[in-house]
Formats: structure tokens, sequence, C-alpha cells
């Protein structure tokens, strides 16, 4: 396998864990929340009303996804601040950009099929 295929395959598996991380509802409203600011475990549990287990989990995925980075308090390390990775969102927001940009639609014809052959 070539380097360019690799760098495909690469990618694709990359893109894969994000939009996989992204596609539980939990995960995404958990998201969208941060996407408004740096929030506390406590903040998240309120806003969504999980169980602090499922809403650890839901943040242990998105960030083994690199979407969202965690920090302990200084004065009290039992609490724990999540927030958006910006250098990952720059990242996937220019590459979904891209990849959804209506100029890379193909509008030339099917050209397999039973169809094909009676052009």
């Amino acid at each position: 396998m070539d380097g360019s295929n690799q760098t495909h395959d690469d990618t694709s598996a990359e893109v894969c864990q994000i939009l996989k991380a992204l596609a539980d509802p939990n995960r995404l409203r958990i998201f969208e929340i941060l996407m408004q600011g740096d929030a506390c475990n406590g903040h998240l549990n309120e806003q969504l009303g999980l169980a602090p287990n499922l809403l650890s989990h839901h943040l242990s995925v998105l960030r083994k996804a690199g979407l969202v980075t965690d920090r302990r308090d200084a004065v009290d390390a039992r609490w724990i601040y999540y927030a958006v990775n910006r250098e990952a969102l720059l990242t996937w927001y220019g590459w979904l950009t891209t990849f959804f940009h209506p100029a890379r639609l193909n509008v030339q014809p099917n050209v397999c099929g039973p169809e094909y052959g009676l052009r």
C-alpha cells in the first residue's frame, strides 16, 4: 500500500472516530454545552441530568476522540473542568467544510448498469 492510501485510510479512521463520538445524542449535547464555554462535571450533570458514571463514560469517549480536554482544579482536585479542544475543532471544521462543499458534487450521470448501454 502506498503512502497516499495509508494517509487516506488513517484520515478515514479518524473521521469515523469523530463521527461515532458525536453520533450519540448525549455526547452531542455535552459537546454543545462545552461549545458555550468550559464546564465542570457538576455543571454538566445539572444541565444533562445524567448519572455521574454515564456522564463520565461520555466524556471519556469525547476525550479519546480528541474533541474534549480536561483539567483538575488547582485548589480541589476532585473538580474537573472540561473544554472543547480548539485545535481539533478547527481541524475538523476545515475537513468537514471541505468534505461537504457542494462544489465537490459530480453532476455527471451514472456510467454503470443497464441504463449506461442505452445512451
